[in-house]
């Protein structure tokens, strides 16, 4: 699974380095250093976890000029997809991972396999495991994070939706994605059964293509170069806390 990860960089930065289109709203800043996420504003985020506002990157094509080439986009959504057809969010399961092999037949995300496909960017993702027994003999959990041994970011896949309110035309569209997970692969599998899917920079079009539905190899597991490519270190047990943010969490121990 991918329930917490770490991304220290902001949208406009993000968008200048991969050439992307920004629409995100900007945050304050005196341009010193990235900007910090907010409850409500994605932005660099030590302990980024579920219902929080994340950044996102989509391919889509301009709304006033929909013959013109897609673009790539930045944009935040909630983690935690709600389908279109959804009564109301946040009533539902909470739906921050979604199983690459079986995605395209769940009715949640269906018609995002289908049609919205997005990656996640991170610099690492966070994973427990087992400890020694506590004071009250349950085992304690300790962090591990895995990110790339070369220092670059990871694009993890995922699928997002658009929901819409029933009685408010005029309120704001809601938009919301999941991570898609797969088995792990190599060494990763010393952490935990299942991993982020990561989508590697030549999958890009494909995975992102608006018009066309994306290859079902790119749904299977990664190659295990992947996982050699990514270390895997014991850190913190402050990241246990939601509540603690900061480049404190991914200091060794």
């Amino acid at each position: 699974m991918c329930g917490r990860y770490a991304v220290t960089t902001d949208p406009a930065k993000l968008a200048a380095e991969i050439e992307a289109v920004n629409e995100v709203p900007d945050l304050p800043s005196d341009g010193s250093e990235p900007v910090a996420a907010t409850k409500t504003a994605p932005g660099v985020n030590y302990n980024v976890a579920p219902t929080t506002m994340v950044m996102t990157v989509v391919k889509r094509h301009d709304h006033e000029n929909p013959d013109d080439d897609p673009q790539l986009r930045v944009r935040a959504m909630r983690w935690g997809l709600v389908p279109s057809w959804s009564k109301e969010p946040g009533k539902g399961p909470l739906l921050f991972n979604a199983r690459a092999e079986t995605a395209a037949q769940k009715s949640s995300f269906r018609s995002s396999v289908r049609s919205y496909r997005c990656l996640v960017p991170m610099d690492g993702w966070y994973e427990w495991k087992n400890g020694p027994l506590d004071s009250k003999g349950k085992p304690t959990k300790i962090p591990f994070f895995m990110s790339p041994h070369d220092g670059t970011r990871l694009f993890m896949a995922g699928l997002w939706s658009v929901w819409h309110p029933k009685d408010d035309a005029d309120a704001p569209a809601l938009l919301s994605c999941s991570i898609l997970t797969t088995d792990a692969v190599g060494k990763l599998q010393d952490v935990h059964d299942r991993m982020p899917l990561i989508m590697p920079f030549d999958h890009w079009g494909r995975w992102l293509d608006p018009d066309h539905l994306a290859p079902s190899a790119l749904f299977r597991a990664p190659p295990e170069a992947i996982a050699d490519a990514v270390d895997i270190r014991e850190v913190s047990p402050l990241v246990n806390r939601i509540a603690n943010n900061g480049p404190e969490l991914l200091a060794g121990v």
